[in-house]
């Protein structure tokens, strides 16, 4: 039986039990619903943010800082344009530095999980070992990653990570200098991971020609990620700056960030790299989180269906329909726009937008991309209208990052991914920052609000009324 007939098959043994399965859903519904008012009674910090929406401070990091807002002569709060620094340089200041010079994600990359910016020797070398890493074990696309392929990129990813486990002679050892080696590893190989197992997707359910490019030594690794890609292995220059850019602006944003805080607490247990970068794959997958910027392109795709003439008075009329629920999704969410920890602007998009523009340029997209902005402006305005919220609201890095996928021909399954090969340095780095300071296992505690029971024998039962 091939993998299609195993899955029909499954499909079938699923269906049998539909109606058996939707009633106990509803029960379990029922038996999970818990008053709101109680979180305000015990002063329960959902989400791990407080009232204003801050989040609660629960460590302590020398990684990467955000700011958002800042104090006037009073010392009173007050919004401010974002900055971002990686281990106390701001990534402004880092990207301009790069900028024509270089490639900027293994530099990036040597910053944060060492602390300090390489020598040119120390740069080298690193990219040396990089190059070493970035190959998989014999036979593995072949056993794990063609063999019944996900159609979840993401899924497939941690199954692939996972795998590796079966293939590193000291899986368990958690010293530093044996995660630092498996993190270097996973940092090379997550780019073959990544492509490879989109090629195999489109093998299989898209009927796409199957071709494996080999990654070469002297190439980055955005370089690499263009060549593997591209069934011709050809790149532009400014294709190549602009995905470095990107994997640059992916690789860190705190600890506090869903899938980074995961990395904490799972490796708080003392379990392995593998297992914390699973998890922490599975955190990144969510649409809250990772796949942001997929939601954003689907949402300029309703945008461009609907005003194809992009007149600009429709294309605010539109955007108010998305914010009263009466258009795309029908959330009321203008995808891209705000950001949870940033206030006037988060500094990841400044820096795009001015690359995206170039990008559009060179693809002839000049025309959508001045639609993006307006968009911007137009959702900001209706927002702080509709919402009352003055605080302003601005574009977040995932208004632009999938527009530059798009421009640069991505496939849309590759876009978290991608994300989560920027992301594994950060993760990396801080997996080894909470083994080095890290001693007591994470667990924060939860108020119990169940009402004790006295327990009933079966027979004396009764079940309840739908």
């Amino acid at each position: 039986m091939n993998y299609n007939d195993l899955r029909d098959n499954l499909a079938a043994r699923y269906s049998k039990y539909t109606q058996d399965l939707s009633e106990l859903a509803k029960m379990a519904s029922k038996s999970d619903i818990i008053n709101p008012k109680l979180y305000e009674k015990y002063d329960v910090k959902r989400g791990l943010r407080d009232v204003n929406g801050n989040g609660v401070v629960c460590g302590l990091t020398e990684i990467s800082e955000i700011q958002a807002f800042g104090k006037d002569e009073n010392g009173n709060k007050i919004p401010m344009d974002g900055q971002l620094y990686y281990r106390g340089i701001s990534i402004r200041d880092l990207v301009e530095g790069e900028r024509g010079r270089r490639f900027a994600f293994e530099e990036a990359s040597f910053l944060l999980l060492f602390g300090r910016l390489p020598t040119q020797a120390q740069l080298e070398r690193f990219r040396q070992i990089l190059a070493d890493f970035r190959s998989l074990p014999p036979s593995f696309v072949r056993d794990i990653i063609m063999k019944a392929p996900s159609r979840d990129m993401m899924n497939m990813l941690a199954r692939c990570v996972l795998s590796l486990y079966s293939y590193d002679p000291r899986p368990d050892d958690t010293s530093k200098r044996n995660v630092l080696r498996q993190s270097l590893q996973l940092i090379a190989q997550f780019p073959l991971l990544a492509v490879y197992s989109q090629k195999a997707f489109a093998y299989y359910h898209s009927d796409a020609s199957l071709f494996i490019h080999k990654p070469q030594a002297e190439l980055s690794t955005a370089e690499n990620i263009l060549y593997m890609l591209r069934e011709d292995c050809k790149f532009t220059a400014l294709e190549a700056e602009v995905l470095d850019l990107c994997l640059v602006l992916h690789a860190e944003h705190g600890g506090g960030n869903n899938s980074t805080f995961t990395t904490h607490v799972v490796t708080s247990s003392g379990t392995d790299t593998y297992s914390s970068v699973a998890a922490s794959l599975g955190s990144l997958k969510g649409p809250k989180h990772g796949g942001a910027n997929i939601k954003v392109c689907e949402m300029f795709d309703c945008i461009k269906e609907n005003v194809p003439d992009f007149d600009r008075g429709k294309l605010k009329d539109f955007v108010a329909k998305i914010l009263n629920k009466e258009a795309y999704d029908h959330s009321g969410l203008v995808y891209g726009m705000g950001h949870a920890v940033y206030s006037l602007s988060d500094p990841r998009a400044d820096i795009l937008k001015q690359f995206a523009e170039k990008l559009a340029e060179e693809k002839h997209k000049e025309e959508e991309y001045e639609m993006r902005k307006y968009v911007a402006q137009a959702a900001a305005e209706l927002i702080a209208e509709k919402r009352r919220i003055y605080k302003g609201v601005s574009p977040n890095v995932d208004f632009y990052s999938g527009f530059v996928y798009d421009m640069l021909g991505l496939p849309r399954e590759l876009y978290t991914p991608f994300f989560a090969v920027s992301r594994i340095v950060g993760w990396s780095a801080h997996r080894i920052e909470e083994i080095t300071n890290g001693g007591k296992i994470i667990r924060p505690g939860y108020q119990a609000v169940a009402k004790h029971q006295p327990y009933v024998p079966i027979e004396q039962r009764v079940a309840e009324e739908k």
